[in-house]
């Protein structure tokens, strides 16, 4: 492994420990408690239901909002006899830019056949031939085709009913219990060990949001957490991500001591409808599959550029089509760049793509006939909680999966349709694994107690301002003075919201969106933190200061809170759990 890098001198940050939020007013207990309802925390609930005494699943919204039903590429598995677990590790791994986990992606290629499988037999319906077999298509950065979808562009949509469905024919079992409508504020720690950092896993505070089982503040108790809360797209002004994604199972893995790593590792998807520069919120992607199917890129003066950046051209990994589109929109002068599929024709795009055709034909557009106006915008998170190929974190009995989680299997930047894969495989592992640690007195319940440090509070009001600053910080591309000038920025916005006063009333109150806020201001915080310290480009990490990849840096920055406050950065091998050559900040 090469030298582990110099960091640079980072600025001092702190994160509070906990939120500012009431005293929870009532209780339940559990043996595992999984937080969050798209795939990977659907299939987490229902392998637990069968394997623990007590689940209790927890969802922001309903069971059917989490960010699996916006999934419209589809899942990859080697489900093709021509195909092989061993040629979809070597496209993962180079979609990666040398920081994947080995061991992970070959544990998602290996067993993600057998799941997409075992999905199928719960009633996932996905996309047949005349003949009755799967139809497979390709996406960018693979060599095969394995992408099976459902509905054509609506896999996550199809995949997400499937569960919900599964878990709806449960819901009178009464070793499993479902909270709609409830956002988890903070997981629960026991008392600290001699280091003084946070104890293992006690729980989770949650508030329930007025229409679920309970109402106001209360408190889980579990002696695991499974988090599957998904991304951070809100942490930006523009995104793929609904509305619900706050970066919540992050902030709380921070303020609880868990490592998070690769945060600086953002995908932002090439192709998403560009509808002018005042539009933000969530926004239409136009999936990969489009350009999987033969669409081709076009800047504004109608020339195709792909084929002179990647031998793949239009199909090349993520990151590499939407640097090379910005790079192309600031040589011709333009906010966008042009899809044509006009070349597909109108039942073709109709029949394959029903759920895009009907966005763009709500913009009045029609890519049978027109060319679709298109520029990046954020849409994955490589990096999150840290974990081993279990869904363990490095604090005892909290686990995470999904996109929340960073197993290793992405490094740089996500393979296409890796993502539904790897929430089904970790989801199934870390399942077992809570299950065989409760059970055999590994994890046992402990009491909560208060972590010391600051309690934090960011009003509402400061949102749009904190997604301006990502936006413009740690955003596409970067720089090391845009990275401090962000890390900056977010230093002077108010943490403490609901102790400072403007015409005799707090700046904010402990409710549910300032506690979002919260959150996404806590992750744009660590991640333009993570992004200045690596000086380098690398998948989804581009910095204009630093445009080549350094040997040096085929390495893990890891960030974690440290007791009293402090943020401590480090790196390690892409494999490891620790953090090592700390640089307490």
């Amino acid at each position: 492994m090469p030298a582990v890098p110099l960091l640079p001198d980072l600025p001092p940050v702190r994160v509070a420990t906990r939120l500012a939020a009431p005293d929870p007013g009532w209780s339940v207990e559990a043996d595992a408690v999984v937080v969050g309802s798209g795939v990977a925390g659907l299939t987490a609930a229902l392998e637990l239901r069968s394997r623990v005494r007590r689940v209790l699943l927890v969802t922001k919204g309903v069971l059917s909002s989490g960010s699996t039903v916006w999934a419209q590429g589809g899942i990859a598995a080697a489900l093709d006899p021509a195909d092989s677990p061993a040629a979809h590790l070597r496209d993962t791994l180079l979609a990666g830019g040398g920081l994947c986990d080995p061991r992970a992606v070959e544990t998602l290629v290996t067993e993600g056949p057998r799941r997409v499988r075992e999905l199928v037999a719960r009633g996932a319906v996905f996309d047949t031939g005349p003949d009755g077999v799967l139809s497979l298509t390709r996406e960018g950065g693979h060599r095969a085709d394995r992408i099976a979808h459902a509905g054509g562009d609506a896999t996550g949509a199809e995949i997400s009913r499937a569960l919900v469905a599964q878990i709806e024919a449960v819901r009178e079992d009464p070793g499993i219990e479902v909270i709609e409508h409830a956002l988890v504020l903070d997981v629960l720690t026991g008392a600290p060990g001699p280091d003084g950092a946070p104890g293992p896993v006690a729980g989770v505070t949650l508030h329930v949001i007025g229409e679920g089982s309970r109402d106001g503040v209360g408190a889980a108790l579990a002696p695991a957490v499974v988090l599957a809360t998904g991304g951070i797209g809100q942490v930006y002004r523009s995104s793929t991500n609904p509305a619900q994604a706050t970066g919540d199972g992050i902030a709380a893995a921070l303020r609880a001591g868990a490592l998070l790593g690769d945060l600086e590792f953002v995908q932002f998807h090439p192709t998403v409808l560009w509808l002018g520069a005042g539009v933000k919120g969530q926004l239409t992607l136009v999936s990969e599959a489009v350009r999987g199917e033969g669409a081709l890129l076009l800047d504004t003066d109608g020339v195709r550029f792909m084929p002179d950046v990647h031998e793949l051209a239009e199909l090349a990994p993520r990151d590499v089509v939407a640097h090379a589109i910005v790079r192309r929109m600031a040589a011709t002068g333009s906010d966008h760049v042009w899809l044509d599929a006009r070349h597909l024709g109108g039942d073709f795009l109709r029949r394959r793509f029903p759920t895009i055709h009907e966005r763009l034909a709500e913009h009045g557009i029609d890519p049978a006939t027109d060319l679709v106006p298109v520029a990046p915008a954020q849409h994955y998170h490589s990096g999150g909680v840290v974990t081993d190929l279990d869904g363990r974190s490095s604090v005892r009995g909290l686990y995470a999966v999904g996109e929340v989680a960073c197993t290793g299997v992405h490094g740089a930047n996500r393979l296409a349709s890796n993502s539904l894969l790897e929430g089904l495989v970790f989801a199934h592992r870390a399942a077992r694994d809570v299950a065989g640690r409760v059970e055999g007195g590994f994890l046992p319940r402990v009491e909560p107690v208060v972590r010391p440090g600051d309690e934090a509070l960011v009003a509402a009001a400061s949102r749009a301002r904190v997604q301006r600053v990502a936006t413009d910080g740690p955003g596409v591309l970067r720089s090391a003075e845009g990275l401090r000038r962000a890390l900056d920025a977010l230093g002077r916005i108010p943490a403490d919201a609901q102790a400072r006063r403007d015409d005799g009333r707090p700046l904010g109150e402990p409710q549910l969106a300032e506690w979002e806020t919260t959150n996404v201001h806590q992750v744009a915080t660590v991640l333009s933190l993570a992004a200045l310290a690596r000086e380098e480009s690398r998948g989804g990490h581009a910095r204009a200061d630093h445009p080549a990849p350094r040997d040096a840096w085929r390495v893990r920055v890891g960030v974690r809170a440290a007791v009293g406050g402090g943020v401590v950065v480090g790196t390690s091998g892409p494999a490891s759990d620790g953090v090592s050559s700390d640089d307490s900040r």
